[in-house]
């Protein structure tokens, strides 16, 4: 009777509201694809790593860095909206040759970096759930991934994003109902930050990686492939404010389920004493404490992850590398085909000749470290500057709230990369 009693409520809401509230759903869907490179498996492992050393205590890098995202991922979208050009396209139009070439030429490195992860988490997946050879689940994961990019629109692929999205996230849900956590503990974890002793190299890891150059290239790539900026300023305006909402509720979404990565490992692994450095022993640790539908969830959750963050790592690098030449991202297009075969089949090569897939890990967050700052200070400047924004220009506000994220994000890296260093020369 309560369910028939909110339903007939609803259809009491004015129409006028209730068309309002549709509106918004239908642009929902370019900062989804946008949030599954926060969820891909580099943040599973951070985050299970941190729910198994110390509990709920570190959830609130995720609210941090939430906030740094949604900050830096709206200024892309705006730049796109604004411009109607991607970012990549903006720095060939604007900066001199051998400046823009020099950036966005690293920036297609960090994305074949960025996918090698990607790749890997999900041939990961595959040997858990089929105890397949990592190399033969690399070959058949960039094989679906490719599939996907060349033969499905930009339309098609957002609902697959925005399935897989759903499913990693229900598959979350199911996981916290079997582990039942401390929900005050963890109310505490998301607003008091907290540095135990020896938990600097993990802050700097999901604080210092959670925001990537393929993402903010391939935000402002898919919100100008809507051509918004043609149909007047109003109109501009008016999308601007959605594209906001866009990205705060999808990375709201990445919100919640990065904070289920770390609390569903509080809630098993800090709880018994068991610390948890590897995604494959997180899958094989849950089975025996939560049974083996928990394991298989969390594997296929994983697969999920790998392929869907796989796919826009692919997109992003399609898209930068047809900036280099001054054109929008078109999968038909013969530089947008050779930027996404370079990111897929350049991450499975590396795969195939990196015996170790620790070492090759530890070179993929190396080129991230090093190319960020490049990427958040381009993006800054050109969003900053009225020749190439007009009256949607930066305002000194956002400047100033943009320079301090960037800071932060930029010492953290330079952080990470030292650690990181140093750990590949121990290994």
């Amino acid at each position: 009777m309560k369910f028939i009693g909110v339903v007939r409520d609803f259809f009491l809401i004015p129409e006028r509201t209730r068309h309002a509230a549709f509106a918004v759903l239908k642009y929902i869907g370019p900062g989804l694809l946008v949030t599954v490179g926060f969820i891909d498996p580099g943040n599973w492992a951070a985050n299970v790593a941190a729910g198994s050393q110390y509990g709920y205590t570190l959830l609130w890098m995720v609210t941090l860095s939430t906030l740094m995202l949604i900050l830096l991922q709206h200024n892309a979208a705006h730049l796109g909206i604004a411009t109607g050009l991607c970012l990549s396209e903006v720095a060939t139009k604007h900066l001199p040759p051998v400046v823009s070439r020099t950036i966005l030429g690293s920036a297609v490195l960090a994305s074949i970096s960025t996918a090698l992860a990607e790749v890997l988490g999900g041939a990961i997946a595959l040997q858990m759930l089929f105890h397949l050879p990592l190399k033969i689940g690399a070959v058949l994961t960039a094989g679906l991934i490719l599939v996907f990019i060349f033969t499905s629109s930009y339309k098609r692929i957002e609902r697959v994003i925005i399935g897989f999205v759903s499913l990693i996230g229900f598959s979350f849900l199911i996981e916290i109902i079997f582990v039942r956590p401390d929900w005050h503990a963890a109310a505490v974890g998301w607003v008091l930050p907290q540095i135990p002793l020896g938990s600097i190299a993990i802050i700097m890891s999901v604080l210092g990686a959670v925001v990537m150059p393929h993402n903010i290239f391939l935000h402002s790539e898919i919100i100008q492939s809507r051509e918004w900026h043609t149909k007047g300023k109003k109109t501009i305006q008016h999308r601007l404010r959605f594209e906001f909402t866009d990205t705060l509720f999808s990375m709201l979404v990445g919100f919640c389920i990065n904070s289920a990565m770390i609390i569903v490992a509080a809630g098993v692994f800090f709880k018994n004493h068991i610390v948890v450095t590897e995604l494959a022993q997180a899958k094989a640790m849950l089975e025996p404490m939560l049974g083996p539908a928990a394991a298989i969830i969390f594997a296929i959750a994983l697969l999920f992850a790998g392929v869907a963050s796989s796919i826009t790592a692919g997109m992003a690098g399609g898209s930068i590398f047809a900036g280099i030449f001054g054109e929008p991202y078109d999968i038909k297009d013969k530089h947008s085909r050779v930027g996404v075969l370079a990111t897929i089949i350049g991450a499975l090569i590396v795969i195939f000749f990196i015996g170790d897939p620790f070492r090759g890990l530890v070179v993929s967050q190396i080129v991230l470290s090093v190319q960020l700052p490049y990427t958040i200070f381009l993006l800054i400047a050109l969003t900053s500057s009225r020749k190439v924004m007009g009256v949607y220009a930066n305002r000194l506000s956002t400047k100033i709230m943009l320079g301090a994220v960037a800071s932060v994000v930029t010492v953290l890296n330079v952080l990470l990369l030292i650690d990181i260093i140093r750990s590949f020369t121990v290994h």
